[in-house]
């Protein structure tokens, strides 16, 4: 290999590194979102955020879509967040819209794709926090696992076959569901 195909090679890992840390970003940025309404600081960094990158240039796949974030972030506060937040996912009895994914494969909260995913969390040697109040089939909890297996240390659990795995396994089947509910 010469100097000139090793130089390329690093730029390519580089740029490789970059964009698995981004997408680690988004899925934190995501599960933050869907474990509970942004605050007014959080907000601030989104459409400060925006300003770094000087506007819509339509070249990055998810730029658009964050720039309607940003819009988003820049023309409300964050108790208008809180409240369209309670109003979709929380509420006396029924939600608007369950985050569970057994809600959506089972019919039923508690149900066996959230034995599945605790399954697949053991092997990954995870397992849920004490602290937290949502069950590992929560979306936010999903992406979390995704932001570790994306950017975690492990390389024997950190690696891009647990990622396929994972996301085909316990998001995609009902994703889509919720995006539409």
């Amino acid at each position: 290999m010469t100097k000139n195909e090793a130089d390329q090679k690093a730029e390519l890992s580089q740029e490789g590194l970059a964009e698995d840390l981004a997408r680690a970003d988004l899925y934190g940025l995501l599960a933050s979102l869907f474990f509970q309404p942004p605050d007014q600081i959080m907000l601030d960094q989104i459409v400060a955020s925006g300003k770094q990158e000087g506007g819509q240039t339509g070249e990055a796949p998810l730029e658009d879509v964050w720039m309607n974030l940003v819009g988003a972030a820049k023309n409300s506060k964050a108790l208008d967040w809180k409240v369209e937040y309670d109003n979709s996912f929380l509420g006396v009895g029924k939600p608007n819209v369950f985050l569970y994914g057994s809600f959506y494969m089972a019919g039923h909260l508690h149900e066996k794709p959230l034995l599945e995913i605790r399954r697949s969390l053991q092997q990954f040697g995870l397992e849920a926090s004490d602290s937290i109040s949502e069950t590992e089939d929560h979306i936010a909890a999903l992406f979390e696992v995704m932001r570790y297996l994306i950017a975690g240390e492990d390389v024997e659990v950190s690696n891009l076959t647990n990622q396929r795995v994972f996301f085909n396994d316990h998001i995609r089947p009902w994703f889509d569901d919720l995006c539409d509910a």
